[in-house]
């Protein structure tokens, strides 16, 4: 991989690891600079900051809570001040958890809309004054919304409020070049995805595909590298379901 002068700046949300590190990685490949957002894992953060820059990209690891607008705002100071000025914001960090909407407890359901749903409207909300012209910006949504499990009603929500996001905000910026779209992964073999799953539930996922496997933390990847790209340009408001088929 070679390093690029003045490279386009790219900021990936819970970059740590799982699918916000594949996308870090590909954007890296790509010829971004990457700022690698982490809440709490330094460790793992620092170590894909250093995988990057081995393989001749700039990097820089960056801690920011994204529910609180203060450290969203500092995110974008430090990767302004050590990086340049942003062309790509991917909003991967969330949280995915499952529970009878019933029993939902309240900290269930604010922590599940805190980090999902007001850390991607803080990061929008600050990219909408300093993103470059001609950026791009891709937020993360599921595939869980279209069907429908039991156990997902709160998930679900708060990735149906990150696609309403996507559609409007895609509008509020006209003018400025800039395009909002959303990838909605399928299921994807990840740490995330196989807490808490015994072997049935995971087989039970793998089989409801056609394609008949689980998708890889790359495929996801890969979906944000062409929004991201110049192949992706007349692509906006969208949602892209990268799912193998699921729905």
């Amino acid at each position: 991989m070679n390093q690029i002068k003045n490279a386009r700046v790219a900021i990936v949300t819970g970059a740590a690891r799982g699918i916000g590190a594949a996308v870090a990685r590909r954007l890296a490949s790509d010829g971004f600079a990457v700022a690698v957002n982490y809440a709490s894992s330094s460790k793992e953060a620092d170590a894909v900051v250093a995988e990057l820059e081995a393989n001749g990209a700039k990097a820089i690891a960056v801690q920011a809570d994204v529910r609180n607008p203060d450290d969203v705002r500092r995110m974008f100071d430090t990767t302004e001040e050590k990086l340049g000025k942003v062309d790509v914001l991917v909003n991967n960090a969330g949280v995915l958890k499952t529970m009878p909407l019933a029993g939902t407890t309240d900290d269930f359901f604010s922590q599940a809309f805190d980090i999902n749903v007001r850390g991607t409207f803080n990061t929008l909300r600050e990219a909408a004054a300093r993103i470059n012209g001609g950026g791009r910006i891709v937020n993360f949504s599921s595939s869980s919304v279209g069907m429908n499990l039991p156990g997902y009603a709160v998930y679900n929500a708060t990735k149906a409020a990150v696609e309403s996001f996507t559609r409007v905000f895609s509008k509020e910026l006209r003018g400025r070049n800039v395009t909002v779209n959303a990838v909605a992964p399928g299921p994807i073999a990840t740490e995330l995805f196989f807490e808490g799953k015994d072997e049935k539930t995971v087989d039970m996922f793998v089989k409801m595909a056609p394609l008949e496997r689980l998708g890889q933390p790359e495929e996801a990847a890969s979906a944000v590298s062409f929004l991201a790209g110049p192949d992706g340009g007349w692509v906006n408001g969208q949602v892209l379901r990268a799912n193998g088929g699921v729905v």
